[in-house]
C-alpha cells in the first residue's frame, strides 16, 4: 500500500441498494462480495435486532477490512473467506436454507486498486499479479509472458473489447522476446506504445481495457458469475430480492440474460427492466462509480 495513504472505501449506489434490497430487522442477507464492507455496514444497521449478515469474499484482505468496518455489529455478521461460487457449501455450513436478500457488487474495492502489490492498476507500479484470491496460482504475468499472439489478441478483444487488441498483443510478444514483462508499469508502457498516437490521450487510459481483460481471465470472473447467479436465486425466499452491481458490459449481459431467463420461467420478476445507474452527484463524488449498473429481481 502507498506509504501514508488513507484509503476510504465508498460503496457504489448505496442508497439504491438499500432502497431495493429492503433489509429489515431479523432479516438474513448475503453479501457475496463484501469488499470493504460499505454496503454491509448499512445493511447491518437495518437488520438488527435479530438479523444476520453473511459476508463472503475470496480476498482475505477484504475480509479483514470488512471485519474492522463492522466492529460495532459484533454478533450480527459472519464473514467467510471464500468464493461465492461455493455458496452451497457456505450456507450448508451455516445451516441457512433461505435468505431475505442477496447482493453482488462485482467491482474492485478501492484498497485493491490502490495497493500496488496487488497489481490491479496501471496507475501504480507493482507486480503483474491481479489475483483476487492471493492463494490461487495463476497471475497476470503468466498470461502476458506465456500466451501466444493469437491467444493474447483474443483475450484483449473478447474480455477487454479492445479495438487495438492485435497491435497490443504484437507489441507484448515483441518485447518479451528480450525481457520478462513483470510489472504494471512495463505493461502499461507497452500498451501505450502500441496504440496510435492520437489514442494515447483520450479520457480513458489506453491500458484500461487490457488490464480489465487480464483481470477477468486471471480470476475467471465471467465464468464464475454465470454459474453462480442462478444458484444464488434458488436461496431467495418468496418476496426476497437480489441486487447485482456490474461494471462492464460483459458482466451486465450475463446478469440481464439470467434475470430474463428466470423471469420467463416465472421464478423471479424484474424490478427494473433497464439497469439503474449512479446519480450525477455520486459520479462527481466518486468517479469510479460512473460505469456501474444495478439490476434487481424479486423471487416470486
Amino acid at each position: 500500500m502507498r506509504s501514508g495513504a488513507l484509503i476510504i472505501h465508498k460503496p457504489v449506489m448505496l442508497d439504491e441498494v438499500i432502497e431495493y434490497l429492503r433489509p429489515k430487522p431479523g432479516g438474513v442477507i448475503i453479501d457475496c462480495t463484501i469488499g470493504g464492507g460499505g454496503h454491509s455496514k448499512a445493511i447491518c444497521s437495518r437488520i438488527r435486532p435479530g438479523g444476520r449478515l453473511v459476508g463472503i469474499d475470496q480476498d482475505g484482505q477484504a475480509i479483514e477490512k470488512a471485519g474492522d468496518n463492522l466492529k460495532e455489529f459484533k454478533g450480527l455478521h459472519t464473514l467467510i473467506n471464500d468464493n461465492f461460487q461455493n455458496l452451497d457449501s457456505i450456507l450448508a455450513g451455516l445451516k441457512i436454507s433461505r435468505v431475505d436478500g442477496i447482493l453482488f457488487d462485482l467491482g474492485l474495492s478501492l484498497f485493491q486498486i490502490e495497493t500496488p502489490e496487488r497489481g490491479f492498476s496501471f496507475r501504480y507500479n507493482g507486480p503483474l499479479d491481479m489475483r483476487m484470491n492471493t492463494k490461487s496460482s495463476l497471475k497476470a504475468e503468466q498470461l502476458v509472458n506465456e500466451l501466444s499472439l493469437d491467444e493474447l489478441s483474443y483475450i484483449l478483444s473478447t474480455y477487454g473489447q479492445e479495438r487495438w487488441a492485435n497491435r497490443i498483443a504484437r507489441n507484448i510478444v515483441r518485447v518479451r522476446k528480450t525481457s520478462f514483462i513483470g510489472t504494471t508499469a512495463q505493461l502499461a508502457d507497452i500498451i501505450i506504445r502500441a496504440v496510435p498516437f492520437k489514442q494515447r490521450y483520450y479520457k480513458i487510459n489506453p491500458a484500461t481495457r487490457t488490464f480489465q481483460a487480464l483481470r477477468i481471465v486471471v480470476n475467471k470472473e465471467l465464468e464464475i458469475l454465470e454459474k453462480s447467479l442462478s444458484n444464488a436465486i434458488s436461496y431467495l425466499k418468496s418476496g426476497a430480492r437480489i441486487c447485482v452491481i456490474s461494471f462492464h458490459s460483459l458482466e451486465d449481459r450475463i446478469v440481464k440474460n439470467q434475470f430474463r431467463q428466470y423471469s420467463d420461467q416465472d421464478v423471479i420478476r424484474l424490478i427494473n427492466k433497464k439497469p439503474l445507474t449512479p446519480s450525477r452527484a455520486e459520479v462527481v463524488k466518486n468517479p469510479r462509480s460512473r460505469s456501474a449498473k444495478l439490476r434487481i429481481a424479486e423471487h416470486l
